[in-house]
């Protein structure tokens, strides 16, 4: 079993620029009434709670793999309807009938990344809806940047190469227009799909390594021992500072993918 490197703590540190998306990606979704939603991903539930009520849903099941985000959502106070397990989006979409049920909505905010094979996938979560059923998801769109760039490089480095035993960080991000049409093709036929750039407006530079610390740096470090992964994120902060501008505030634009569809 791999190591949960999730912190909730470090993870928040940034929690305004995170919840945008979220927000967003909630206004795309037609509410019904007695929904039942699943939300992938959830981490720490605060925003599982919010799409709970927001859409005044009848169940609301929130699963994230990280047990130490979701001790953070199960010490909140309970709302009824809504419930938190542990499990990976990977069993979730393979499932059968038999153990999943017909969902309203399938949501998920900043979570798919992080699983392979992207056609396959909505495929398979596109199975677990009922008919009129919604799906909703949104991904960064940060692989292609300098933050993401520069992790991908120092890993193929020594000493960091040899300690990574082979393992690379995989990039199942689709764009945007290939996003539309495996939606189209699974039954959406009315497809919405945005790119949107969100601007951050961070303190310095600095915090840069922070933000990517608390999410995209959590998998590096899955497959590190600790004192090679403090050796890595060293070398990460100098590679990455000696190529941002040093200004003050910085300005850190933020690229994500939101897509939504309904079944006919």
């Amino acid at each position: 079993m791999l190591t949960d490197t999730w912190d909730p703590r470090q993870y928040d540190k940034f929690q305004r620029e995170r919840e945008q998306p979220f927000y967003d990606l909630l206004a795309l979704v037609r509410p019904a009434a007695g929904m039942r939603v699943v939300d992938l991903g959830c981490g720490t539930g605060q925003l599982t709670a919010v799409l709970h009520q927001r859409l005044d849903a009848r169940a609301t099941l929130g699963i994230d793999r990280s047990e130490s985000m979701l001790a953070k959502a199960r010490g909140a106070a309970p709302a009824a309807g809504l419930r938190f397990a542990a499990g990976t989006i990977e069993d979730f979409a393979a499932a059968d009938g038999g153990q999943r049920s017909a969902w309203d909505l399938v949501f998920s905010n900043a979570a798919l990344h992080w699983v392979d094979d992207h056609e396959r996938l909505l495929e398979r979560l596109t199975s677990a809806l009922a008919p009129g059923g919604q799906i909703a998801f949104q991904v960064p769109a940060q692989h292609d940047t300098l933050t993401h760039l520069l992790a991908e490089e120092l890993a193929g480095a020594e000493p960091f190469r040899a300690a990574f035993a082979g393992w690379r960080r995989s990039q199942p991000v689709l764009t945007p227009d290939a996003y539309a049409r495996l939606l189209y093709r699974n039954g959406f036929t009315d497809p919405n799909v945005e790119l949107i750039v969100y601007p951050h407006i961070l303190a310095s530079r600095d915090e840069v390594v922070e933000w990517v610390k608390g999410t995209m740096l959590t998998e590096y470090k899955r497959h590190l021992p600790p004192e090679v992964y403090d050796r890595f994120v060293d070398q990460y902060r100098v590679r990455l500072l000696d190529r941002l501008d040093d200004a003050t505030p910085f300005f850190y634009p933020f690229k994500r993918i939101l897509c939504w569809g309904q079944r006919a």
